[in-house]
């Protein structure tokens, strides 16, 4: 008995329109949970199609609510949600849409916040170090180049 369960398109439909349900997802990740499936091209078109037509599928809001969790949870900058997404394979239009979702006062606001609790936390006396301590971890997040060093220089003199 083969222990690979096969799917039928309607049984698959079902199954993706509750995979979508539960969490925003993208084009790419519905595309993969296909695969994993072992949907056939054809299938995996008119599942697309269906879940796309009913609203199940939609990369504009998946991209909205991507960078809406990234930035409110993970405190992530514009850079590393961007490439993120871009991995996701959205598309840039999408990207700088749902960018514009973050208010500018929030971002900097953030900025600083995380900026401060980790400039607290290195206990690094040698301040070149330390600055670069915190840069490294600003950047890694996805702060803008121009926007760390401003804020490292402002917070370790």
């Amino acid at each position: 008995m083969n222990s690979e369960k096969t799917f039928t398109v309607e049984q698959a439909k079902l199954k993706l329109e509750h995979y979508c349900a539960y969490q925003e997802r993208c084009h790419k990740e519905v595309k993969q949970k296909l695969k994993t499936m072992r949907m056939i091209p054809e299938a995996c078109d008119i599942i697309i199609v269906h879940l796309l037509e009913h609203n199940f599928l939609n990369e504009e809001r998946f991209a909205k609510a991507f960078v809406k969790g990234k930035f409110r949870i993970k405190k992530w900058g514009k850079y590393r949600i961007t490439q993120e997404l871009k991995l996701r394979e959205i598309s840039k239009t999408i990207i700088t849409s749902a960018l514009k979702e973050i208010p500018e006062v929030d971002y900097i606001d953030t900025l600083n916040e995380l900026a401060e609790k980790k400039s607290l936390s290195i206990t690094e006396s040698n301040t070149q170090k330390k600055k670069k301590k915190l840069a490294n971890y600003l950047l890694y997040r996805g702060w803008e180049t121009h926007l760390v060093y401003d804020k490292v220089s402002e917070l370790i003199k």
